[in-house]
């Protein structure tokens, strides 16, 4: 719809994951109009993220290093780690400030249709972590979608090999504020699963 550059720009910005075609149009245009400092600004970082930024040599990570922040901190606990799919769930992780553990990224999920399978994934690395018998728990934190729910199962199956390892799943159900009616089945059975005793009798066991 427009000349040269211009409608390069949208091309690009377009291709890039959530940005639609008319998204991509405000922003280009959201650029045209913004001041040079600014556009340079956002080149270099451009620039700098391509040349600087590189994954964690042991988690998988986002990092500036060989190692992330994270696996170089000496508070963190080496005995658990948390088995996320992107480097985006460390950081939700991390907001909760509920883990003191280490991570490790897989860079995905089992996926066939997608022709994703778990030699596609760092699981090799993950089996490599766990053989001086240092950690003594996993937590599987993939996400609780189809793939996910298949990542975790995937990997219980071949964690079980360890002895001395226990590997839990992160807990999912009902979203705090949503309503019973609009929620799937799958996040309703695991909030079934999930549930716990509030008050008086023995513990809540089956369906």
């Amino acid at each position: 719809m427009y000349e040269g550059v211009v409608q390069d720009l949208i091309d690009e910005l377009g291709r890039l994951p959530g940005v639609g075609p008319k998204g991509a149009q405000r922003i280009a245009f959201h650029l045209l109009t913004a001041d040079p400092e600014d556009i340079t600004r956002l080149a270099d970082a451009l620039v700098q993220i391509k040349e600087k930024v590189r994954f964690c040599d042991t988690c998988g990570n986002v990092a500036e290093a060989e190692q992330c922040r994270i696996c170089l901190d000496p508070r963190r606990d080496p005995a658990l780690i948390c088995v996320v799919e992107q480097s985006q769930d460390v950081a939700a992780v991390e907001r909760t400030r509920e883990f003191r553990g280490r991570y490790h990224v897989l860079g995905g999920a089992i996926n066939p249709i997608g022709g994703v399978g778990p030699d596609d994934l760092r699981v090799r690395e993950l089996v490599t972590r766990l053989a001086d018998g240092a950690v003594t728990e996993v937590i599987i934190a993939t996400d609780p979608n189809l793939e996910g729910e298949a990542t975790a199962t995937y990997l219980a199956r071949m964690l079980s090999a360890f002895e001395g390892v226990r590997v839990s799943r992160l807990a999912s159900g009902l979203p705090v504020g949503g309503d019973l009616e609009y929620a799937d089945e799958v996040t309703l059975g695991r909030a079934f699963e999930g549930r716990r005793l509030l008050s008086g009798g023995a513990p809540a066991t089956g369906g």
